[in-house]
């Protein structure tokens, strides 16, 4: 027997909640289909985290491709279909791929398991978002080597903490809900590994008390610089990352095991910090950066 997983309209870090929850509580040996039939949009962190959940099946799913042209053309520039079919027994058309620089992608959908594809992504992005950043999003050019740098320690942070391979996106789009219209780039980078809970408890162990948790270990990583390593200066890439993200009033959203920590900027009204979430493994990350503006 299959379950089918119903895939939202709209796919983001938001609505992806409801994936999670659908996943949740059906053991990793059930048979699934992912229904995206009649989904028409979804962000980085939609496709990321579609491509995460299949590594986490012991029983290979079936995915069901949007029936929406535009949106399985997007797909397909954006590379998803190139790495889904790996993971999943797809059903539908696919269509043929062309090449993202004729649309919004900046970085296809890419695998991240060694340090030598973090360079990789660097070196893939940094033409596209040097004319994204300065033109679009009207941000200085000293600003791409910022950019740059945080996409290198958010895909870092995959290899030396996930323990398995994840995938990383980047896309520029208007935003009609938050921001009236304004330009943003998203960046979206989603694993299964061990996520940070675990990733601190495997130097540590594990901590007794009440509040010790995803949430508690969220706190420690994202908001204190907490690391299982012991090396001087280890665990600040993701300090780096948010005083970049300050810098530009950007987001920061990071989501692991059953909690999610978010920096939230003016134009945002999301909660600093959710628990009790459905259980999924890894972490997912989302950084969004914003058109500048002179009142912003």
């Amino acid at each position: 027997m299959t379950t089918v997983i119903d895939v939202p309209h709209s796919l983001d870090d938001r609505s992806f909640e409801d994936v999670f929850d659908q996943l949740a509580p059906l053991p990793p040996d059930e048979k699934i289909l992912l229904d995206a039939r009649r989904t028409r949009w979804a962000s980085p962190f939609g496709l990321t985290a579609l491509l995460t959940i299949a590594q986490t099946r012991l029983e290979r799913p079936t995915f069901a491709v949007p029936e929406n042209d535009d949106t399985a053309s997007y797909w397909s520039r954006a590379s998803f279909f190139k790495h889904a079919e790996g993971l999943y027994d797809i059903t539908g058309r696919v269509p043929r791929a062309r090449q993202a620089s004729e649309s919004s992608v900046l970085l296809e959908v890419t695998p991240v398991v060694h340090t030598q594809d973090v360079h990789t992504v660097v070196e893939n992005i940094q033409q596209r978002a040097q004319t994204i950043l300065s033109e679009k999003l009207h941000l200085k050019s000293t600003v791409t080597m910022r950019f740059t740098m945080a996409l290198s320690e958010i895909c870092q942070n995959v290899i030396e903490h996930a323990g398995t391979g994840g995938w990383v996106a980047v896309q520029a789009y208007k935003w009609q809900q938050r921001l009236g219209g304004r330009n943003v780039v998203v960046i979206a980078v989603c694993d299964a590994g061990m996520g940070f809970r675990k990733s601190l408890e495997s130097a540590q162990g594990p901590r007794p008390g009440d509040r010790w948790g995803d949430a508690m270990a969220l706190e420690e990583t994202v908001m204190r610089g907490a690391t299982r390593f012991r090396d001087p200066g280890r665990g600040q890439g993701l300090q780096g990352v948010k005083r970049f993200i300050g810098n530009w009033n950007g987001k920061l959203s990071v989501r692991s095991g059953t909690a999610r920590i978010a920096i939230v900027p003016t134009w945002d009204e999301d909660d600093v910090m959710k628990e009790d979430l459905a259980p999924f493994p890894g972490a997912q990350v989302q950084i969004t950066i914003p058109e500048w503006m002179p009142d912003a």
